[in-house]
């Protein structure tokens, strides 16, 4: 079983009408919840540890996880309001977020909430969870407290309009690799957080010579790229698609990567050191392909493993 920790909230999709006012729908959603959701709906098992508030949009967030069969024994319930995000899509299925959290129900969790470890095989984590507090801190002791004895798998996926202080992130993402045995990142997020001229193979070699024993790089509609401990460069294409938007993509390809390497019996530490370049190479044709669901979905609706398999017997016949 797979762990995810970190934020769950509620996405308002906003469009504009066109005799005046605003449509609005609500979506639950954050890229941890999205990646548990994924893991169980590729048949991984997978656990939630967050924090959740006790008003009606965390009610349908907890409802959710079970319903999608995410084990929800270590979701801590708040009095603390349920994060808002405002999103706005583009004419090139790109989404802008505006949240709404300061305070709010996702940040309320302390370290004392944290659970034993002993029963899962992996932890992932991502997202504005690790920059923010008390969570970032918390989540920072558990990848601390645990990152030698399992697989810890971390997804910047940045938000920086939240975090703020993106000196202070980076001090904090640094920290974070060294207890990681893989990072998941867009090259977006990249350029993001070491700015627009930082080189993805150099800041994958950086988190390969800090302890990381596989780097995961989606580039859109380039593709994937792999980057390993041996040295080798591995790349995939992207699957063509007529996008609708890219909501969920990046947690998809992160479960779908984990659910792949939990598959095939690699999801532990002295597995993915000595890893194949042919499994990797085919753990990333699974993870483009299950994004490239996603992207042409709305919203973040996550594929199953027989949506995944679909396509990946479509690619074998052609």
């Amino acid at each position: 079983m797979i762990l995810v920790c970190g934020e769950a909230l509620v996405d308002l999709f906003i469009k504009a009408r066109g005799a005046g006012g605003l449509d609005a729908e609500a979506v639950v959603g954050g890229s941890p919840f999205n990646v548990a959701v994924g893991l169980a709906r590729l048949g991984c098992p997978a656990a939630f540890c967050g924090a959740i508030a006790r008003d009606p949009l965390g009610e349908e967030l907890v409802a959710t996880l079970v319903r999608n069969g995410v084990d929800v024994a270590h979701v801590r319930r708040s009095d603390r309001p349920t994060t808002l995000s405002l999103a706005t899509a583009t004419h090139d299925g790109s989404v802008h977020y505006r949240f709404y959290g300061e305070q709010a129900a996702d940040r309320d969790l302390p370290a004392e909430a944290l659970p034993d470890c002993s029963g899962f095989a992996a932890i992932a984590v991502g997202s504005y969870s690790l920059g923010v507090e008390p969570v970032g801190s918390t989540i920072e002791t558990l990848l601390a407290r645990e990152g030698a004895r399992r697989v810890v798998s971390i997804d910047p996926n940045l938000r920086p309009d939240l975090i703020g202080d993106m000196g202070a992130w980076r001090e904090r993402f640094a920290r974070l690799v060294t207890h990681a045995t893989i990072v998941k990142a867009s090259a977006e997020d990249i350029a993001t957080a070491y700015g627009e001229a930082a080189d993805v193979g150099e800041m994958a070699a950086s988190w390969l010579a800090a302890g990381v024993k596989l780097v995961a790089v989606t580039r859109g509609e380039k593709g994937a790229s792999a980057y390993l401990a041996d040295g080798a460069v591995l790349h995939v294409p992207a699957r063509p698609i007529r996008l609708v938007d890219a909501v969920g993509a990046g947690d998809t390809f992160h479960a779908a990567l984990l659910a792949f390497l939990a598959g095939r019996g690699k999801l532990d530490r002295p597995a993915i050191a000595t890893i194949d370049h042919e499994t990797v190479t085919e753990a990333l044709h699974y993870a483009a392909s299950a994004a490239s669901i996603t992207c042409s979905r709305r919203g973040a609706d996550l594929p199953s493993r027989q949506d995944v398999e679909a396509i990946l017997h479509e690619r074998t016949m052609v």
